[in-house]
């Protein structure tokens, strides 16, 4: 087909993240980008960094280009998403493998006991769907193969606007009865909330680490009580308890 399919969704929010590693629980926003897009054109755009409070490890700046220094005193994690919520409003998302970014909003929101039920599509599985042939479907094997921009590969905003090319991209190669795939559906991730730092943990964790003399990677203020108890619970096995 040379002509976008008629049936697929024309304004949604595209989203991008930059995080400190894969695991939601563990990890942390560094960077969130968006693209709003009406009518099939791109409105409006959100980009922030956000300070994850932690050390950034080598692979991910070297990966991203985003240095310690770039994010430091930054917005925090929930501040970012939160805004980024505002700017969403009661539109749809979209991205590519969204569930990852999803993943990490989701936890955000849930820790501030926001409510963040959405809608969204997924390039990544429809581009498996539609164009099984290609040996790789990520979003940069998408862009080379439909000559899209990718001079600025790996930063939120500008991975928000390629996903948004290459939903455009996908629909021109579709046929009639793909174009379910276009259209949004719920998007399914459940999560606990995760209360702060005790105020015991935080004395027992800052005990032990002037106890054992380490330095951590990250602020202890940050932390959840289920990271709190985690990082307890390696340092002792890692250096002991505290023996008076």
């Amino acid at each position: 087909m040379n002509e976008r399919l008629s049936g697929g969704l024309d304004s949604y929010v595209v989203v991008d993240l930059e995080t400190t590693g894969l695991q939601p629980s563990k990890d942390r926003i560094i960077e969130i980008g968006a693209v709003k897009v009406e009518g099939g054109k791109p409105v409006d755009t959100f980009c922030t960094f956000a300070d994850p409070k932690m050390v950034i490890p080598s692979n991910i700046q070297a990966l991203t280009g985003i240095t310690q220094d770039m994010v430091a005193g930054e917005k925090t994690p929930d501040q970012a998403v939160k805004e980024f919520i505002e700017f969403c409003g009661n539109m749809d998302l979209m991205g590519h493998n969204l569930i990852f970014d999803y993943s990490f909003l989701k936890h955000q929101a849930v820790n501030q006991k926001m409510k963040f039920e959405k809608n969204g599509i997924d390039t990544l599985k429809i581009a498996r769907i539609v164009m099984p042939e290609l040996e790789s479907r990520s979003l940069t094997s998408l862009c080379e193969y439909f000559s899209i921009d990718r001079k600025h590969a790996h930063r939120a905003y500008h991975d928000a606007l390629a996903t948004h090319e290459v939903y455009v991209e996908l629909q021109k190669k579709a046929d009639e009865e793909q174009e379910g795939l276009f259209l949004p559906k719920p998007l399914i991730y459940k999560v606990k909330r995760q209360g702060p730092i005790t105020p015991a943990q935080k004395a027992y964790l800052n005990d032990l680490v002037k106890y054992h003399r380490i330095e951590l990677n990250v602020s202890i203020d940050s932390l959840t009580k289920s990271e709190a108890s985690r990082k307890i619970d390696n340092i002792i096995s890692e250096y002991g308890r505290i023996t008076r």
